[in-house]
């Protein structure tokens, strides 16, 4: 598949970025190590930080700037990643591709968002755990801020 656009990723290269991201475990302590790395990479910039499984928050933060429409939006990416079990970027790039929308799914869009900024937490033998989402800058930039969270959160397990 070709990029839809210059910042967009291919499908393919979101499915192989998801591949490197498996940990090794995670819970409370991870969740919270990885809400530090998030605050550390987002210092000054204008976003909320989410950390939940399906039925609880594990971190979150709302850094100056951001607001409560940042809120909402990780609420509705949150639910889309939870859902479809992957970036809730890689949702939206393959239902723009196909010229869908959710709703073919029978999904509100008050509760979900294919736009980028949440990313799913798998762990090696028990698949999705929990999911990390940013919202506050352009739906990339929110994807590649949580991704390199993940990564940072990885390298150190």
């Amino acid at each position: 598949m070709t990029r839809m656009t210059p910042d967009f990723p291919t499908s393919d290269a979101l499915q192989a970025e998801a591949a490197l991201l498996v940990l090794p475990r995670f819970s409370e302590p991870e969740a919270w190590a990885l809400g530090q790395i998030l605050m550390d990479l987002a210092m000054g910039l204008p976003v909320v930080i989410n950390i939940r499984t399906p039925d609880r928050t594990l971190f979150h933060a709302a850094l100056p700037g951001s607001g409560p429409i940042n809120d909402r939006w990780v609420q509705r990416k949150s639910a889309t990643a939870l859902l479809f079990q992957e970036a809730s970027l890689a949702v939206g790039v393959r239902t723009r591709a196909k010229g869908e929308t959710l709703a073919k799914f029978g999904l509100p869009v008050e509760d979900y968002a294919e736009q980028g900024g949440s990313v799913p937490i798998r762990v090696a033998g028990a698949g999705v755990v929990a999911v990390v989402t940013v919202s506050g800058l352009a739906q990339v930039d929110d994807h590649n801020l949580a991704v390199t969270g993940l990564r940072q959160l990885k390298a150190a397990l």
